[in-house]
């Protein structure tokens, strides 16, 4: 765990760009890594168009490359859109091309084309992310094979860091996120985001529950409102303000806005992405784990019977991993990942 230390370091930080949840973590690590005089960090994005990248003041002149994603439609992935929207050809270039002769360490949060350059180049690498919590230990869903090597070898590093709501494995650390984020009502709308499902179905459905306010996000809406419902685009202020007074979430089965729902005590109905690992793995844990009620497909039923239950929340009373570990890269003596986790979940409690 000792291959990077060093006075003053030069660092390249890939980000993976498809949803929010890698950006949303990373943003937190970038406001430490800038609080320093001993680094220097250049952040490199894939997975997403360039233009399609919100809020991203935080990250400076940040580097971008196509890089590897997936194709939703309505809720599931599509194999097919994935094969078309991905150029092989044009990764394999981008990680030849990407210089990182002159960084100390390359981080990555799930990002390829840096994780796969650093490789080459034979420079210390740092992962970063919830994808690198998924040993032996950890609930597993929806695995088959194809999705256990993307797991493995999409953005390898030799050391790494997994993130999770339980101490699975010696090398996970308990989830990145803002913990300045403070309940500011409990009686405000029911979020909504559901970015990877048919927002116009979405907001169809929400309009049958007459008697509640919601508040839907996605990038593919416009400002407006629709009855009981107000339609958001993503934006990054807005949608942490919303947060903070919602009285519950609806939510695709990612990490980060999990997470989050977690540290504040707010009620949570989940929907993995059908044929995602990851999601489904996330909400088998959150069962499991007792955090919140999960939803296979987007039901009417389930969502009626959620609404109207008063949920006994399990609030996860989160440390400042980022600030933590932020110190633990810079430092020159380190603990050893398993003291490091130790540490911090020491300092977790629900």
């Amino acid at each position: 765990h000792c291959l990077f230390s060093g006075l003053f370091m030069k660092i390249l930080y890939g980000i993976q760009g498809t949803g929010n949840g890698h950006i949303s973590r990373c943003r937190v690590m970038a406001k430490y890594l800038a609080e320093r005089a001993d680094v220097e960090v250049t952040y490199l994005f894939s997975g997403r168009e360039k233009e399609k990248l919100f809020d991203m003041e935080v990250f400076g002149d940040f580097e971008h490359r196509d890089g590897l994603t997936f194709v939703t439609k309505a809720g599931k992935i599509d194999y097919l859109a994935t094969i078309k929207r991905n150029n092989l050809f044009q990764f394999m270039r981008d990680i030849r091309n990407l210089d990182v002769s002159s960084y100390d360490l390359v981080i990555t949060d799930f990002e390829p084309v840096s994780a796969w350059a650093a490789k080459r180049a034979g420079k210390p690498t740092l992962a970063v992310g919830h994808q690198y919590a998924f040993g032996p230990n950890t609930p597993l869903a929806g695995e088959n094979a194809v999705a256990k090597f993307i797991m493995k070898h999409f953005a390898p590093a030799q050391v790494s860091f997994g993130l999770h709501w339980s101490n699975y494995d010696a090398n996970v650390l308990p989830p990145i996120i803002d913990v300045s984020l403070e309940k500011t009502s409990e009686k405000g709308p029911v979020l909504v985001y559901l970015p990877f499902e048919e927002q116009a179905t979405i907001t169809r459905l929400l309009n049958t529950f007459t008697s509640f306010e919601f508040v839907q996000y996605s990038q593919e809406l416009s400002d407006g409102q629709q009855d009981n419902v107000a339609l958001r685009t993503t934006c990054h202020d807005g949608f942490k303000a919303d947060l903070k007074r919602a009285s519950g979430v609806i939510c695709n089965s990612g990490f980060e806005l999990n997470s989050e729902c977690i540290h504040l005590g707010i009620p949570i109905l989940t929907k993995p992405i059908n044929g995602q690992m990851e999601q489904e793995s996330n909400a088998l844990a959150i069962e499991q784990l007792g955090l919140g009620k999960v939803m296979l497909e987007i039901d009417t039923h389930i969502i009626d019977a959620w609404l109207n239950t008063e949920w006994q929340v399990k609030q996860m009373n989160t440390p400042d991993v980022a600030k933590a570990l932020v110190e633990w890269i810079m430092s020159e003596i380190k603990p050893t990942q398993h003291e490091f986790s130790k540490q911090l979940w020491q300092s977790t409690a629900f």
